[in-house]
């Protein structure tokens, strides 16, 4: 199942269920018996996955409490996510961007998987611009996948964390490289240089819906980005170094992960202008369209503003 945050034509944030090129509203199709909020179904998950699984097949509702996509604004579909973790998992990502400034990889990077918390007040959906920081001239986006977390835990074994994962959504980490590159260099961050946006969506994609494209402990997932329609990277998400149950083991040591937590996988190789290099691409400016494309997942774009 597809689930998404809108805004229906009278205004009110709600919960759909994708069907098709219309969205169902899921607490109007279950006479209140679904939130219409994503972070009080989240956390009700074992309740209420049931019940969307039979709004799914039904046919009745499907008519009786649908809009058609042009008549509703999509949102991030966990606009309020308590945290969000995010990664460095991908290994050609890390020597390529590392080699890029002089640098091996560190040896700790193979011992532990990283990961930095980025601003949970600045979540934007798909459609929603991003605004240039004003002190950035080397703005960036970054390619990446994020699983949701379904069901409060602590401790969680690398081998039991796929229970705990709800779904999956694209994931743009968007970068102000220089503002990034000064503050590393004191031994802390990244911090302001991620502190202004990140986008997600278009969809929340339930884990089942991805079973096809799964081998082993990893998914084979096409992973694209296109600045203004031309291609720039292209990636695989079964690539990954770190799968999402090492990571998940590794955020819930000793700290409680909680429904609608947003965890990161970190940039896909060769998913962000400081990877291929602005001999490629120049930075990015006002004007500028980003299409981030998943397979399973969906295209999230984004414009850049001032």
């Amino acid at each position: 199942m597809r689930l998404v945050t809108f805004i229906n034509p009278e205004g009110e944030k709600r919960v759909g269920l994708v069907m098709d090129n219309s969205i169902m509203d899921v607490e109007k199709a279950s006479s209140g018996k679904i939130p219409a909020n994503m972070l009080d179904l989240l956390k009700e998950q074992e309740t209420h996955l049931p019940l969307l699984k039979q709004l799914n097949d039904s046919t009745l509702a499907k008519e009786a409490v649908s809009y058609p996509l042009g008549e509703i604004t999509l949102c991030a579909p966990i606009p309020n996510p308590p945290s969000v973790r995010d990664f460095y998992a991908f290994e050609q990502h890390v020597k390529t961007a590392r080699e890029r400034r002089g640098l091996s990889v560190v040896p700790e990077w193979y011992q532990i998987p990283v990961f930095y918390f980025t601003n949970h007040h600045a979540i934007i959906g798909p459609n929603d611009p991003v605004h240039r920081p004003r002190k950035t001239n080397w703005l960036d986006y970054e390619l990446e996948i994020a699983c949701i977390i379904g069901k409060k835990g602590r401790n969680i074994k690398a081998e039991e964390a796929d229970s705990y994962i709800f779904g999956f959504t694209i994931l743009n980490d968007w970068s102000a490289r220089d503002l990034q590159r000064q503050e590393v260099a004191v031994g802390l961050g990244p911090a302001k240089g991620k502190d202004f946006a990140t986008s997600i969506g278009p969809y929340l994609v339930t884990k089942d819906e991805l079973e096809v494209y799964r081998v082993g402990d990893r998914y084979d997932l096409s992973m694209t980005a296109k600045v203004n329609g031309k291609l720039l990277s292209e990636g695989n998400f079964k690539d990954i170094y770190y799968t999402f149950g090492q990571m998940i083991e590794r955020a819930s040591e000793d700290a409680t992960l909680y429904p609608g937590d947003i965890i990161g996988s970190g940039t896909v190789g060769t998913g962000c202008i400081l990877e291929i290099g602005t001999e490629v691409h120049r930075w990015l400016e006002p004007g500028d369209v980003v299409e981030l494309e998943i397979t399973g997942l969906g295209t999230l774009r984004t414009e850049v503003k001032d």
